[in-house]
């Protein structure tokens, strides 16, 4: 009896590896959203010399209305996945990006099939798939471990970009259309595939505790045993501090991802489409960086320590982002804006979970995420405006470290809100 019990419990064990793979994996394949800078860099370009002849803003509507339909279908697909399970909202994310994509490389030279397409169509399956991939992983891993697991599992998504820029570079040579029209029938096809193992685990699961764990004698910040419905969530101060510290922290991210190559032919002068994709690469390394290594840091010192740690680094990033004029500085410039990033969005599924427990995990924090959602109307469209005006991103800057300070301080709010809560 005995090994028949350690047996099954070995069976659940490996389980739990596979789905999280899985649920590793399958961000990994839709993350294309990272790299639209290449495509838009691309698409900027004059007919002539194999681009569409796009203005800057033109360049970045698709990128714009992708972020707000994101978290808009991520809210839509943590609800679904919180009722039907996450299989299946999973697989409908696969078919949804790689579609999106397909219809965006048949557009030919129009900013409405292409927004439509990629920032709709394919956003729409981005939001699907990743709202249905961080709940299931985190149940079944021991709640110590929430940082570690959201950050590994949302790591996949910023980890691709490593993959998808410089690929995205190099299939441009076929074209634009092409290009996005290979990208999307890979993204179906395995991310389908990989969509059947993203599974809960059975009821009455209760995940082993990690070697060496010693169960803390109070959880100063933790409230995950309340299990509080969408409803309740939102009425509570906590819910729309952490809302503004997600929007304003996130654009801050959303804009330097989004104008990357932009930047780095404006302030540095570099032109090669090939290393401005390793750039555009090397971005997503230290985000995916930032993702594992901040969400393991804040199961150690804790979530708002965490943020505060990556608010004033940001601050001071931003302030000095137009002075990094040579590629060192910026390299060193998105090491930091990169890792901040990371961290933020491996955070905040833990503080929500945290705070609101994981049996609604899948809608609350959809709901906190279109904070995310609204970043992309923020930083973004005022970055690429104030360029097309003034042919820089110094604006964009200063604007950036001040909401940064402003969030240090917001973040202290919400640490004495939430203790005294406890």
């Amino acid at each position: 009896m005995t090994d028949q019990i350690n047996q099954a419990s070995q069976e659940l064990i490996n389980k739990a590896k596979t789905v999280l793979y899985a649920c590793i994996g399958f961000n990994f394949t839709i993350g294309v959203l990272y790299a639209w800078s290449v495509l838009a860099q691309r698409l900027t370009v004059s007919i002539e010399y194999g681009g569409y002849g796009w203005s800057s803003t033109q360049a970045g509507a698709p990128f714009t209305v992708a972020t707000v339909v994101f978290a808009t279908a991520m809210l839509i697909g943590g609800r679904l996945q919180d009722k039907l399970g996450p299989r299946w909202i999973a697989t409908a994310g696969g078919i949804l990006t790689g579609l999106g994509l397909i219809l965006s490389g048949s557009a030919g030279n129009s900013v409405t099939g292409i927004t439509f397409g990629f920032g709709v169509v394919s956003a729409t399956g981005m939001g699907f798939g990743y709202s249905c991939v961080t709940p299931p992983a985190l149940k079944w891993y021991h709640p110590s471990e929430k940082g570690r697991i959201s950050g590994l599992v949302v790591g996949g998504f910023g980890l691709s970009a490593v993959f998808y820029a410089p690929l995205t570079s190099l299939l441009l040579g076929f074209g634009i259309g092409p290009t996005m029209i290979i990208l999307g029938t890979a993204a179906l096809i395995v991310g389908v595939a990989i969509a059947q193992f993203v599974n809960n685990p059975p009821a009455g699961y209760s995940p082993p505790a990690p070697a060496g764990y010693v169960p803390p004698a109070q959880v100063a910040q933790s409230a995950s045993n309340d299990s509080l419905s969408w409803k309740e969530m939102i009425f509570t101060r906590r819910f729309h501090m952490m809302f503004l510290m997600f929007l304003l922290a996130s654009s801050v991210g959303v804009m330097v991802i989004g104008s990357m190559t932009n930047i780095a032919r404006t302030q540095v002068g570099i032109e090669s489409a090939f290393v401005l994709s390793l750039l555009v690469s090397f971005l997503a390394l230290t985000n995916t960086v930032g993702r594992v290594i901040g969400g393991k840091m804040s199961d150690k010192i804790g979530r708002l320590n965490a943020l505060s740690v990556t608010f004033a680094l940001q601050m001071i990033n931003m302030a000095a982002f137009a002075f990094f004029t040579s590629v060192p500085l910026l390299l060193l410039g998105i090491i930091i804006v990169g890792f901040c990033f990371g961290t933020l969005l491996s955070v905040m599924p833990a503080l929500c979970a945290d705070q609101y427990g994981l049996k609604n995990v899948g809608l609350n924090y959809g709901i906190l995420f279109l904070a995310w959602g609204f970043s992309g109307i923020i930083a973004p469209v005022f970055a690429n405006i104030l360029f097309d005006w003034f042919g820089s991103f110094s604006y964009t800057y200063i604007i950036c470290a001040i909401m940064m300070g402003a969030m240090i301080f917001v973040n202290y709010k919400l640490k004495k809100d939430i203790e005294g809560q406890n």
